[in-house]
């Protein structure tokens, strides 16, 4: 399994405006569909990957504990479903409802949402403020699938928290680590 790191794009980068249909209920999602939220958290991620499966119960309990707040919460999957079928739409139906996701889960066919993104990984987060500017990106916690550390979400709900009480972000951030994004053959950003 490749280690890939998250690009850490610059702090206050604008969030790319998307439109991407929700697996669950078919819906179209977009910035505007968060335009009530204070803050906006954008997580990329997939089926079949190990760091994302070693994080799902977090991963489901996060959308749960900030459901009826004002962090607004939108899960994204640009992998090759043809190459990675576990990655398909179906499939990630099948995980949301599995697990409970209170959020949107959205698939990225042309892959050009992850590129505006510049998505590099599973898991990927980014999250924005009230202006959609860029305040954190990068691992949820220090928990990775072989290092026997407990899975916590420290690093993500520091973030959170500092965004949703209108204090500062910690300027400690680390990237996250996953699998690459699977691109489809000649889509490689």
């Amino acid at each position: 399994m490749a280690l890939t790191p998250s690009t850490m794009v610059a702090l206050g980068t604008p969030a790319p405006d998307f439109a991407l249909p929700d697996v669950v209920s078919g819906a179209t999602i977009s910035l505007a569909s968060f335009a009530d939220k204070q803050g906006l958290l954008v997580i990329f991620l997939c089926r079949h990957c190990p760091f994302v499966k070693h994080i799902q119960t977090e991963l489901a309990k996060l959308g749960q504990d900030y459901q009826n707040t004002a962090l607004g919460i939108v899960a994204i999957s640009a992998n090759d479903a043809v190459n990675y079928p576990d990655d398909a739409p179906d499939q990630l139906k099948a995980m949301a409802l599995e697990l409970g996701f209170t959020f949107p889960v959205c698939y990225d066919e042309s892959q050009a949402v992850a590129k505006a993104y510049t998505a590099a990984c599973t898991p990927d987060f980014f999250l924005f403020d009230r202006d959609r500017a860029l305040v954190y990106r990068g691992q949820l916690d220090d928990s990775r699938p072989s290092n026997g550390l407990p899975v916590t979400g420290h690093d993500l709900r520091t973030a959170i928290a500092a965004l949703l009480a209108d204090q500062p972000i910690p300027a400690d951030q680390k990237p996250s680590i996953g699998c690459n994004i699977k691109w489809k053959p000649g889509n490689a950003p």
